[in-house]
């Protein structure tokens, strides 16, 4: 494979000078070493080059070239260590040139061949510093080409080429990826289990470039280094404060443990958007209060975790919840599943876990654990995690003690290019590649964001069309810090957007948020989690009179091969990855046009959805049809209530599991739910919070659990392909709701 060498200089390609025929001469000599040169005189054409080609193994620059400074300091903002060579013509450059550069070229007093190697030997010293510690050394066991006498039993591919179908497997996947899948027992990898040899220097590194005291790599999942975490700080009858936005794998945790939870409750908005743990609950005197308040009375809990950020993108200022709970806890976790880039660009300052340390929280500073699904933003594969740790005085951690219950959830029998993933993410993060990467996607989703808002304005103002179009959770106007000048939203400068923290921060009682009780700066928005918002709700007063439900548009752009993260009642969450493109986004947008059209146009549904909905019914009837019973039943009050008044706990949920695999509880229909023990977690989504526990009494029949889960039954049956995603509850063959529950 051929890497490319990027040369700027004063001369075109077909230029019949001196300079042109020499480097016409270098370029054979790089073709013959496997490099091919991209010969440009234009600037724009160059800086185009750098932003786009990750494959550029060096760059020869003439300084007189109009642009080259542009593109040198383009090369240090992108790139960490990449070659740079001077063309020089004489003139001498700015000093701080001499920082990029690695040296000079004189094309007309050295001979091509000379220079060819030059240049190739730079690139090749660049491409093996490149690969960070795993990586590089599995690529080198690789190339040794070892027979394998060690599992899997697959035999770097050879097994499967003993079977058509597993030849048709060996073709798809190729030669090397079966050649890397290794068992443990090859010493020059080291061990995932040991942290040894390359292995543990990688997670060494990962330790520096995030910002940790130690980092753990785990392939199972950011399920189970939340586990590991929650195993090891807490034991059976602790009381331990849980962000009631959790996921499940912190449920299974406590039910491993046998703690007891005391939930810390996030606010909510008429979008059914979770929104943070208001800062008064965090305060040590409220928690004194909740813990108190407890059945049965809690004790000093020694541990907490907050999810940070939410599914939905708000972002905690995490030295502010680290200041609050710093009373309370000795040890808090955030979980940063969807945030493993916050440490990277400056848009999340303080708001990642890893920020706390003794410089930002001096005095009194508790234990800082922090798991991320490095796979879910990062550019890592499926079910890789990373696990990172900041220990403190009040708390040490003794590492070969956390170890032993690591241990106790990690696969002896691992994905080895799994690992390399994450080698490999947390090298392109670091440097200035980190940066470079992820303002690139805020980039990316500020541009989509201000083409939906002029999009929406354009539709308003054409008289021949109906006014409404979808939108996205967003300030409808932000403030300059520097100048005070306020715009609208979608006139704003994109720059400002990009880069300024402040165009983001969740203002105390703004109505575009919807949220009550923060403070100044201690919630931010996303803005690579886009929240886009259909006709029917308000962030302040919940579900309109007229509307559109998201997961019709949902269906409709499945159709169309565009897959959303989440559907709402009203919302739809994409999120903008380092690896969407304007092409996908402007998609994207022509995509809800064209739903729009034709809702407007009384396009029939079975043409747009076939075998979706009633037949004969329009696209706007069947919306229609929808949100008016949405908003008849109240679901999103009932919603409100459910989250506001939590259920009674009385079991534990490690009592709760002990019933179930012991035969000792029941599926029950919602008519016999009133009074009865929940032993299966029940969690709508959206918004993915639990709305019962295991061990929580479902309530009265007229409670707000209650209320809401028969509403929703009924929705469910009267919309069956609108039908609610509800883990934690199996539909009999009517479509009646069944919900698990512990035997009287």
């Amino acid at each position: 494979m051929h890497r490319t060498i990027l040369t700027l200089i004063t001369e075109p390609s077909d230029s019949d000078t001196a300079l042109a025929g020499q480097m016409h001469r270098v370029s054979a000599g790089l073709e013959e070493l496997q490099f091919r040169m991209r010969w440009t005189h234009r600037g724009e054409d160059a800086m185009a080059v750098v932003g786009s080609d990750a494959s550029l193994a060096a760059v020869l620059v003439s300084w007189e070239v109009p642009g080259a400074d542009g593109l040198l300091r383009a090369v240090a903002e992108r790139f960490q260590r990449l070659p740079v060579f001077l063309v020089s013509s004489g003139e001498d450059p700015p000093l701080w040139v001499y920082e990029v550069v690695q040296g000079y070229l004189y094309p007309l007093e050295d001979t091509p061949d000379f220079i060819a190697g030059r240049i190739a030997h730079a690139a090749e010293r660049y491409a093996e510093q490149l690969l960070p510690p795993f990586f590089g050394a599995l690529r080198r066991l690789e190339n040794h080409h070892h027979y394998s006498w060690h599992t899997p039993a697959h035999a770097g591919g050879v097994a499967f080429l003993k079977s058509p179908v597993g030849r048709a497997f060996f073709d798809f996947f190729g030669e090397r990826l079966l050649r890397t899948d290794l068992s443990i027992s090859v010493p020059e990898l080291g061990s995932p289990l040991d942290h040894t040899g390359p292995i543990g220097d990688a997670e060494r590194n990962a330790a520096r470039v995030f910002g940790a005291d130690r980092t753990f790599f785990v392939v199972n999942g950011n399920s189970t280094a939340n586990r590991v975490v929650a195993h090891h700080a807490i034991a059976r009858d602790d009381a331990v404060l849980v962000d009631r936005n959790c996921h499940k794998s912190i449920q299974h945790a406590l039910t491993i443990t046998g703690a007891r939870p005391v939930y810390l409750v996030p606010e909510r908005n008429g979008l059914g958007l979770a929104g943070p743990v208001p800062p008064a609950a965090l305060a040590a005197g409220a928690v004194r209060e909740r813990l108190a308040a407890h059945s049965p009375p809690a004790g000093d809990p020694p541990y907490a975790v907050i999810t940070n950020s939410t599914y939905d993108g708000l972002c905690y200022d995490a030295v502010r919840v680290g200041e609050l709970l710093a009373e309370s806890v000795p040890r808090l976790h955030f979980d940063e599943a969807w945030f493993a880039y916050a440490r990277f660009n400056p848009m999340y300052a303080r708001r990642y876990g890893m920020a706390l340390d003794d410089r930002t929280l001096p005095a009194g500073r508790p234990t800082v654990f922090a798991t991320q699904s490095s796979h879910k933003l990062l550019a890592a594969l499926s079910q890789s995690a990373m696990l990172h740790v900041r220990p403190s005085e009040r708390a040490p951690v003794d590492y070969e003690r956390f170890n032993e219950t690591y241990l106790m959830h990690a696969s002896t029998s691992p994905l080895y290019p799994m690992i390399a993933s994450l080698d490999v993410a947390t090298a392109m993060m670091d440097g200035p590649s980190g940066a470079f990467l992820t303002g690139e996607a805020i980039v990316e989703a500020v541009r989509f964001r201000q083409a939906m808002a002029r999009l929406a304005e354009r539709v308003r103002a054409d008289p021949g069309r109906p006014d409404w179009f979808f939108g996205a959770w967003q300030p409808p106007r932000v403030t300059d810090p520097r100048t005070g000048r306020t715009t609208d939203f979608a006139e704003a400068d994109p720059e400002l957007l990009a880069t300024e923290p402040a165009c983001w921060t969740l203002e105390p009682g703004a109505s575009w948020h919807g949220f009550d009780g923060l403070e100044d700066g201690y919630c931010l928005l996303d803005p690579i989690k886009v929240t886009i918002t259909c006709p029917g709700a308000d962030a302040v007063e919940g579900t309109l009179e007229s509307g559109i439900p998201a997961r019709i548009v949902a269906a409709y752009l499945g159709r169309r091969g565009i897959v959303v993260e989440k559907t709402g009642d009203h919302t739809l969450l994409v999120l903008f990855s380092m690896g969407i493109t304007k092409g996908k986004w402007g998609t994207l947008i022509d995509a809800l046009f064209d739903f729009k059209n034709a809702y407007d146009g009384g396009v029939r549904l079975d043409a747009l959805l076939p075998g979706f909905g009633p037949p004969g019914a329009s696209l706007r009837e069947f919306c229609d049809a929808a949100h008016g019973t949405l908003r008849d039943s109240d679901l999103g009050g009932l919603l409100d209530r459910v989250f506001t008044d939590l259920p009674e706990p009385v079991l534990t949920p490690a009592e709760c599991h002990a019933a179930l695999i012991r035969g000792g509880t029941e599926r029950v229909p919602l008519d016999e739910l009133p009074g009865r023990v929940v032993a299966a977690t029940v969690v709508v989504t959206p918004p993915g919070i639990p709305m019962l526990m295991p061990g929580e009494a479902a309530g009265p029949a007229d409670g707000p659990a209650l209320a809401y889960l028969r509403a929703l039954e009924s929705f469910d049956l009267a919309f069956p392909d609108l039908a609610a995603d509800v883990h934690g509850v199996r539909r009999d063959p009517g479509g009646r709701y069944l919900v698990e529950v512990v035997r009287r």
